[in-house]
């Protein structure tokens, strides 16, 4: 991913694609998504360290809803709002949801949430932020919904992401098949852009490991992790093209295993204490979602 800003036009996402592929992958996708599980563990452990109530928590990219029930469990009376792109995402996290653990389910994109302005409490993203084109407009959506002091915790990855499969395919072809990731101290300022306050932004590496690469594109494409931008290659990659990646790859083998690393950026930041600029005009549609905002202390 790339800042919208700018962006080469051969690393832009093509959002249908992006909808289609995890809707694909939504069946298998708990099986193959260990690195998404270990990330998510540690973005809800850091919540620890914060000290807020929430009313209304929006799960921003919920995938099959593992992080919806986390949250529901940790805010037992508040009202949590799984909302992502994939139809198919949704319908799996309904079968996690229990008659304690219930949570909305929505689907929407994050450039354009379908929610009142100032009406949310928490703003809650694991590794959706790398598939959407644009972080600014992402990142004014969440201001646009919190409530003044209501915190944005996320994270997504970093450019190191995958960067033997990059440099394996260029290689071989030197065409675009693995994403841009945006660095940390640019989300940082899109975040300071978007008017949020006191950003805090670190930087972790993770290490999965493969006895051939074919493994690693099984588990990319299980996930719905296909290569979505505008200048990927069309129609199938021929035998020779990819034996000559996997033999770039094999440059990476260290003790019989082949590395595949993801530098994972967390942030949080917190809206002002000021009113929050209302854009809704432009940006919200009806949707099931009238209780949002509502405070209640009563439990599900």
């Amino acid at each position: 991913m790339s800042s919208g800003r700018g962006i080469p036009d051969e690393f832009r996402l093509d959002g249908r694609e992006v909808r289609r592929s995890f809707g694909r992958a939504a069946h298998d996708y708990d099986a193959a998504a260990v690195l998404q599980a270990q990330v998510r563990k540690e973005l809800l452990d850091r919540l620890d360290l914060v000290r807020i109530e929430p009313t209304v928590v929006l799960d921003l990219g919920a995938g099959t809803g593992h992080a919806s029930v986390a949250l529901k469990r940790r805010y037992r009376s508040s009202q949590v709002v799984a909302l992502d792109l994939a139809e198919g995402m949704l319908q799996e996290a309904e079968r996690r949801q229990t008659l304690l653990r219930r949570f909305r389910r929505v689907c929407a994109d994050a450039a354009a949430l379908p929610v009142r302005s100032g009406s949310v409490d928490m703003v809650f993203s694991n590794l959706m932020l790398q598939w959407c084109d644009d972080p600014d407009r992402v990142f004014g959506e969440c201001r646009r919904v919190l409530k003044p002091g209501g915190l944005l915790t996320l994270a997504t990855f970093g450019p190191d992401t995958l960067v033997e499969l990059r440099r394996a395919w260029a290689a071989a072809d030197g065409r675009t098949h693995v994403n841009r990731f945006i660095d940390m101290h640019d989300l940082g300022d899109a975040l300071v852009r978007s008017g949020f306050a006191e950003p805090v932004m670190d930087v972790e590496r993770y290490t999965l490991t493969y006895l051939e690469v074919r493994d690693l594109m099984r588990d990319l494409k299980s996930i719905g992790a296909h290569n979505a931008t505008a200048g990927r290659p069309r129609g199938l990659t021929g035998k020779g093209t990819l034996a000559r990646m996997v033999d770039a790859y094999e440059d990476y083998r260290r003790g019989g295993r082949l590395p595949a690393t993801y530098e994972v950026v967390f942030g949080h930041a917190w809206a002002p204490v000021t009113a929050p600029r209302d854009r809704s005009a432009s940006t919200e549609v009806s949707v099931p979602l009238t209780k949002i905002g509502r405070r209640s202390h009563a439990s599900e």
